[in-house]
Formats: C-alpha cells, structure tokens, sequence
C-alpha cells in the first residue's frame, strides 16, 4: 500500500495506512508489556495503601491527592475501585485510606507504584505561601483469592471493632461496624469500614490480612536477592521512587527510570501508564528488585 501511496498520492489511503501502522504498533506495545507481566501474581487484582509521612494536614493532603490519581487511573483503564478502609485527617486530607483495584493485570502494573512518593508545591495551608515539601508511601499487594493457603490462627489476631467515620469525623452509623485486624505474629495491622456489617467488614478485613500476610512471606523469600541488588542501586534518594513539583515549575520525576513529565496535572488525573511502562521496560516482571521503591 505504501508503494501506491508514493506512487498516487491519496489523502485518505494515506490515512488509512497511518491508522493501521498506529493500531499495529499499539498492539506490539501492549503485547511486549504483558511479556514482562510473567510474575504469578501480575494478572490478578491489587490492594493499595496510602499513607502519608511527617507533616501533618500537609502530608496527609498529598495523600488523598495521590489517592484520587490511583482511583482515575484505574477509571481510566475501566478497571473496578473499592475503598475498603478511609481513616480522614483532622483538618484536611486522609490519615490512610485502601483500595482493592480490580482488573485484568492491576497488580503487574501498580506494583511499580510502591514506595515514597514526594510532593513539592506552595502549600494551601501555609498564611505564607511557603514552599513546602510533603511525602506519602505507597504500598501494593496482591489481592489473592481463597484458594492459596495462608495459616490465620485465631490466637495470632487481635480484633478491635470501632465506629466507622466518614470526612470531617462524622459518624457513617452509630454501630462499632469498622474492625481492625492485628497479626500478632507479624506485626501487620488491617482495617474495613467499607459496610455498615460488622460481619462482612470483617471477612473483608480478613481478605486484606491474607494478602498482607501473602505478600510478606514473598518479600521474605526475596530478601537476600534484594540485599545484593540494593548494593547496585543508588540509594542518594533512599526509597523515594517520584517526585512530583508544582512549584516554581511543573516537573514529575520517577527517579528509579529518569522519566520527566512536565504535565503535572495530567499525570495527577490518572495518565501513570507512561512511569508503568517505563519501569516495566527497565526490570522487567522481577516486581521492582531493580528499583529504588
């Protein structure tokens, strides 16, 4: 077709061409990506969790913001978003907030999420107009499903029940609903709030507590393979994986695959697939051992 084009121009054959030349090239692109999704759990679901660092109202905005970017980005790939655990700040902005993401690959793409993500802008909250700079970790895990074993023995967790509380602390009901889960063992510590039940907050929270659990024993198994890599990596930010500035310019930085986009705001409203597909490119499926997060 390209031989007649050259040969007859034609505005719409051209287009045509141009379009089959895109659509092949989208197709190798989101082929060469599910390659390197080869871990087992890349195809499944994902559990996400936000929580912001020192800072106060501050930190604790950045981390609702970073929320609402996770939650537009799997809008925007179609896939399905449920807040299981919300804890509100005081003044503004979460103190932790979960989210189960649900779709075809979620965890193969938002494990390169994990890790600090810094926020550098005029803060909102500052009489001043200071420049502030604010940090929030990301945390991902497999959302597994019942049928892989993991040893949950009623005297290794504590449950403590408590008011679910929606913005601004008020009551979602007037019930001890929400329930938090501790693995004595571990240390992990899981909460839902998600239902007015008690009971069905609690089978969630014990879903979320198998996950963590799950995702532990993996990291373990890994943790004298990530000891030699991190000899490799340069750890100047220490386990900073982005930074996004507002202020005195507009640059978002991921400083495990040096990817600078300038459209800040664009990169807030969800588009992560250009940071996803870069780090997927760099280290592959080995879920983030070459990185900084």
């Amino acid at each position: 077709m390209s031989e007649l084009i050259a040969a007859e121009p034609d505005e719409e054959l051209s287009a045509e061409l141009s379009a089959e030349v895109e659509s092949v090239a989208q197709a190798l692109e989101a082929f060469e990506l599910k390659s390197m999704l080869n871990e087992p759990d890349d195809p499944g679901d994902a559990i996400l969790t936000i929580n912001p660092g020192a800072g106060g109202t501050e930190s604790q905005d950045w981390a609702e913001m970073l929320s609402r970017m996770y939650r537009r980005w799997a809008e925007r790939r179609g896939y399905q978003v449920t807040v299981l655990d919300l804890q509100p700040g005081e003044e503004a902005g979460i103190k932790s907030a979960s989210l189960e993401i649900k779709g075809e690959y979620a965890y193969g793409f938002l494990k390169a999420e994990k890790g600090v993500h810094r926020l550098v802008r005029i803060s909102p909250f500052d009489s001043q107009s200071r420049r502030h700079t604010s940090f929030a970790s990301v945390f991902v895990y497999p959302d597994i499903d019942d049928t892989i074993e993991v040893d949950l023995r009623d005297e290794d967790i504590k449950m403590d029940v408590y008011r679910a509380s929606g913005a601004g602390g008020q009551h979602v009901n007037k019930t001890s609903s929400a329930v938090r889960l501790t693995h004595i063992p571990t240390g992990l510590v899981v909460s839902c709030q998600q239902e007015r039940s008690q009971g069905k907050n609690k089978a969630t929270a014990y879903k979320m507590l198998r996950a963590a659990i799950y995702k532990k024993k993996l990291e373990e198994q890994e943790a004298a393979r990530a000891l030699v890599e991190a000899t490799k990596t340069d750890n100047s930010w220490g386990n900073q994986i982005r930074s996004y500035v507002f202020q005195p310019y507009t640059m978002v930085n991921d400083h495990r695959t040096e990817l600078k986009l300038t459209d800040v705001q664009r990169v807030m409203d969800g588009d992560l697939d250009p940071f996803m597909q870069a780090y997927l490119k760099k280290f592959g499926g080995n879920g983030g051992r070459g990185g900084r997060g």
